[in-house]
């Protein structure tokens, strides 16, 4: 399998990312452990995680996901065999991005997450209310702790992230490697408009999350009744059960048909052909979906085929 870099930098990684959101909320620590085992036996290596996952979940306060993968990473020796990205910002215990939130963030992080090291450290969010060099400095003090290695943003519109690459030359401190937008075959317009002529003239990689568009495009979700298949999946796709939303379907079951693959190995294949992706994150909830997903990432279509998607969803 063929790595692709993050960015300019030196990490690179598989072209698939696995979304630790579930792990503790959705899935179990026991079948976390085995998809983490299943995820990386198969050769992949990028697994994206926050603090704040997933204090959305009644019991729980945040942390739940990287204390999880933290005990992965203890029990199965992996360390060196991934590369763990998780965020700063959205969590209420620490919000924001100052200087002093982010110092204090990542101590909590590295302790869950029972490692030296983060490699990829993300903005989860744009903070308006602190200057972009006080952040990006806090971020290249801990690169040269050796606490991070390289450091990416989340939900940034393409101004704030444009400035922020200027900043961190004009500053000479390090530079967002990375991005993370919502983008996928039904949510096209915001990341391609903007954000992507900015990823691709400043070799900035791309892990885009919804990948899957919250599970609408594995073909799943396509009456009002399928919504009562995921109590928790199930609001969030409503909002793609229109004419646009089915279109892409058809479109995805007659590639899909053509392959003999599924229609979210097709999702994730248009995505991966995307010159400006460098890695789609998709979750699963168990081995045999997680398998599926895998084998997704081996599927090539051809240039009509990615035309028919592209007219489908535009």
């Amino acid at each position: 399998m063929q790595l692709r870099p993050l960015g300019r930098s030196s990490l690179s990684v598989a072209p698939l990312a696995f979304g630790g959101n579930v792990f503790g909320w959705s899935v179990d620590e026991q079948r976390s452990f085995d998809l983490l085992d299943a995820f990386v036996d198969a050769g992949f290596n990028l697994i994206d995680t926050a603090d704040v996952y997933s204090a959305w979940v009644p019991g729980n306060r945040g942390g739940e996901s990287e204390t999880i993968i933290g005990k992965w990473l203890k029990r199965s020796g992996k360390r060196d065999k991934v590369v763990i990205a998780t965020k700063v910002a959205k969590w209420a215990e620490h919000p924001g991005l100052s200087p002093m939130n982010i110092n204090q963030a990542i101590e909590g992080s590295l302790k869950r997450l029972q490692t030296d090291y983060i490699d990829l450290y993300q903005s989860h969010e744009d903070d308006a209310t602190v200057p972009l060099h006080e952040t990006l400095g806090a971020f290249g003090k801990l690169i040269e702790q050796g606490k991070v290695r390289v450091i990416g943003a989340s939900n940034y519109g393409a101004d704030r992230f444009d400035e922020a690459l200027k900043i961190s030359a004009e500053y000479h401190l390090p530079r967002y490697e990375t991005l993370q937008p919502e983008y996928n075959l039904v949510n096209r317009t915001g990341y391609e408009k903007d954000l992507e002529p900015l990823v691709i003239a400043e070799s900035v990689g791309v892990i885009n999350y919804y990948a899957l568009a919250s599970g609408f495009l594995s073909g799943k979700y396509r009456t009002e009744a399928d919504f009562a298949k995921s109590a928790a999946r199930g609001g969030s796709v409503q909002k793609y059960l229109n004419a646009k939303g089915l279109a892409v379907l058809a479109a995805l079951d007659k590639v899909a048909a053509a392959h003999g693959a599924t229609p979210a190995q097709v999702a994730l294949a248009w995505l991966i052909a995307r010159p400006s992706v460098t890695a789609p994150i998709a979750s699963a909830t168990s081995v045999p979906q997680l398998k599926e997903l895998l084998d997704g990432v081996s599927l090539k279509l051809d240039k009509d085929e990615i035309a028919a998607l592209d007219k489908a969803s535009a």
